[in-house]
């Protein structure tokens, strides 16, 4: 089963009309795109757009054997005019299955936003699941027999799509994930492809033909990460992204709570208000337990917290206690939490400080703190398939 993608932007296109933004700036040429559209074997067009006839010509496709044409999401605006010879487009109520003369079998998926997602199951029997922009699909609860061979969605937008139906393992190891409906919310470029990626997903430009339920490489997710940056720079957000679309993922905080203290409260209550409701929280600095259990991926925030409690176990704070056996201990504390990255069987996502790059700590204490979190970042990152820098919200790739 053959799909042409006429268009992968948002409904309004990208670059959007009269929008002076940073993205829709940059979104010229080959990084322009059109409302999405998708073809299927010539036979069966999901979203009437404006240009379809000649966005169809441009992919080397012709639009006079469309059979069906489907609509997934309402469409503001002017009524799109219909090219001649095509059949009144039209949506299809939830549940409906559609049987065509071309031989694919479509089905209306329910969706939790306005709109109608469409299943597509080719004559030869691959899987195609095609959502609407800003949805995901509604009332999953049980597994399903048979992942689907590719889902095309909303990615950027509706990340929680994906976390959901790898829940009910619709989407496999080798499901093919390709986001559209892309918009100047996502990042341009090489950024866009890294943070897909971190999903399991791809973007393709328009005018794409891919074949559904050939085989293709996916993106490989990596499976130790580690995430520094200073402080406010939007590393703990970038740790989150990169795991927003697991079903279920583990939320190690390593700050846990302090009496009477309303910023931090605070603090805590924003990055609580971020995670995905299905994440579960656990407020402990034994790190080695958890790395050396199976379970689902865990996001550990942050190494430095990390550190300063197992340097108040060690009273690593006073001179006497440091050179009396405080180092030594603290050096085998943290080789065992090396140890239990380079060993685990999780997928794991670290943040950390970045602090050798400021001022030098004015006493003693504060310099052995900076220096045991440098070789600490040092020997974590080292146990990591990737290693990112996060500066002013924008993430640096050093290793992976």
């Amino acid at each position: 089963m053959e799909l042409t993608l006429l268009g992968t932007g948002a409904p309004d296109g990208l670059p959007q009309p009269e929008c002076p933004c940073a993205a829709c700036a940059v979104a010229r040429g080959a990084r322009s795109r059109a409302a999405t559209a998708l073809l299927v074997d010539d036979a069966l067009l999901l979203d009437l757009t404006p240009g379809a006839v000649f966005a169809a010509a441009r992919a080397g496709h012709s639009l006079t054997g469309v059979r069906q044409v489907l609509l997934t999401h309402p469409h503001d605006g002017p009524a799109v005019e219909l090219p001649a010879g095509l059949p009144p487009a039209g949506r299809v109520p939830d549940g409906r299955v559609l049987t065509l003369i071309s031989g694919h079998r479509v089905r209306a998926v329910p969706m939790d936003a306005p709109g109608t997602g469409y299943e597509v199951t080719g004559p030869a029997g691959p899987r195609l699941l095609y959502m609407p922009p800003g949805a995901a699909p509604a009332g999953l609860t049980d597994r399903v027999a048979e992942p689907y061979d590719m889902v095309v969605g909303d990615v950027v937008g509706r990340p929680d799509a994906v976390a959901r139906l790898r829940a009910v393992e619709a989407i496999g190891p080798a499901t093919e994930i390709v986001a559209v409906h892309l918009d100047h919310a996502a990042p341009p470029g090489a950024e866009l492809d890294r943070r897909l990626a971190a999903a399991g997903a791809r973007a393709v430009p328009d005018g794409t033909t891919l074949v559904v339920g050939e085989y293709h490489a996916v993106p490989p997710v990596p499976r130790r990460t580690l995430v520094t940056g200073g402080a406010r720079s939007g590393k703990s957000v970038e740790a989150e992204r990169r795991l927003e679309t697991f079903p279920e993922v583990v939320y190690v905080a390593t700050g846990g709570g302090r009496e009477d203290d309303a910023e931090w409260a605070a603090r805590v209550g924003l990055h609580r208000e971020r995670r995905p409701t299905a994440w579960r929280t656990e407020e402990t600095c034994e790190l080695v337990e958890l790395l050396e259990s199976d379970g689902p991926p865990l996001l550990i925030d942050c190494l430095s917290l990390w550190l300063t409690d197992a340097m108040d176990r060690v009273d690593a704070w006073d001179d006497e206690a440091w050179t009396g056996g405080g180092e030594g201990a603290l050096r085998k504390r943290t080789a065992e939490l090396v140890a239990a990255v380079r060993g685990t069987r999780r997928t794991v996502v670290a943040v950390t400080n970045e602090t050798g790059s400021g001022v030098v700590p004015a006493t003693a204490a504060g310099r052995r703190f900076r220096d045991e979190l440098g070789r600490l970042n040092a020997a974590f990152a080292d146990e990591c398939e990737q290693v990112l820098l996060v500066v002013a919200g924008q993430a640096l790739v050093l290793r992976g």
